[in-house]
């Protein structure tokens, strides 16, 4: 991958860290969404659908705007490959949610920020990390896998098919946030970096859509199962807030801050996810929880520091 002259980003301001809030929270009620619309949609198609909806709604946002979105301009295979990367991330999640437990995809699956991190510092000299920094990016991780730990507790089993099935799905976690991390740095680095967000994200939703929907016929779940007001609101939530909303804000973003300072506040959102669960599904609200928390807090309050402030290489 090619390192270009690119646009300096800044790090982020109140402003930056208060969307990212949003986006991680928005987020992190995005897996009850998906289980909600699983009633009706079988879950890559339900992806597809995703896709191919917020891929209209970018469409009408840039055309309304006067963004072009089919100019030349140099990034057909940067913006190719990243639409691949896209599919194959929500691949890997909904398929590893059938083997493994949420709790554990979310861990493996916010690994994505380590991923990113380590890759911009290869490939974008720009977004180089001091070593506090990337202490800061193991105690949010460390936070974030002490959430889960009682999920872990929870699956034991003596049961060699089970246990295998399980690997097989945390491996595909891993697998989704390394690709989630690799579209970043392809975003960040690449001639996507010099175009708009709309055009970006484009790329990604159509072309995700188009494979999506195949793998969906090919997998023979292109299918309506039973209708419901919920599973069409959810679907609504994933298409519109989730992969519209959201997902051009965070481009947008991309475009004007730090990737790796903003990457990082993504360890968030399973913390988020949990708290949903305990506002909306009655879990309960542990210490643990709380404790961890805070680990990720300190994590994203390291990772943003300013340079002056932390001293180390």
């Amino acid at each position: 991958m090619s390192t270009l002259a690119l646009p300096a980003r800044r790090a982020p301001d109140s402003q930056a860290v208060i969307l990212m809030i949003v986006l991680c929270a928005i987020w992190g009620l995005q897996q009850v969404a998906i289980k909600s619309a699983n009633v009706a949609l079988p879950p890559v198609f339900q992806a597809g659908l995703r896709s191919a909806i917020a891929a209209l709604l970018v469409w009408g946002w840039a055309k309304s705007r006067g963004t072009p979105l089919f100019r030349a301009d140099g990034t057909l295979s940067a913006g190719l490959f990243a639409g691949v990367l896209f599919a194959g991330e929500f691949v890997c999640i909904f398929l590893g949610l059938t083997m493994t437990s949420a709790s554990r995809m979310a861990v493996f699956l916010y690994t994505a920020p380590c991923f990113t991190a380590l890759g911009l510092h290869w490939f974008t000299p720009g977004e180089r990390m001091r070593r506090t920094q990337w202490v800061g990016i193991g105690v949010a991780f460390a936070g974030m896998a002490l959430a889960f730990a009682d999920g872990f507790a929870r699956t034991g089993t003596k049961d060699m098919h089970a246990i295998l099935t399980g690997l097989a799905g945390d491996a595909l976690g891993v697998l989704a946030g390394a690709l989630w991390a690799t579209t970043t740095v392809v975003v960040r680095s690449s001639t996507l970096a010099q175009v708009s967000a709309s055009k970006t994200l484009f790329y990604q939703l159509a072309v995700s859509g188009v494979v999506l929907l195949a793998l969906a016929a090919g997998l023979g779940q292109i299918e309506v199962r039973t209708v419901t007001p919920l599973a069409i609101a959810a679907l609504g939530y994933q298409a519109v807030v989730v992969a519209f909303v959201s997902y051009l804000t965070w481009f947008w973003l991309l475009t004007r801050y730090m990737a790796s300072r903003l990457s990082v506040f993504s360890f968030l959102t399973p913390l988020f996810g949990v708290t949903f669960g305990v506002l909306l599904l009655g879990e309960s609200f542990s210490s643990r929880f709380l404790a961890a928390a805070l680990l990720v807090l300190a994590g994203i309050a390291l990772v943003n520091a300013p340079a002056g402030k932390l001293q180390g290489r």
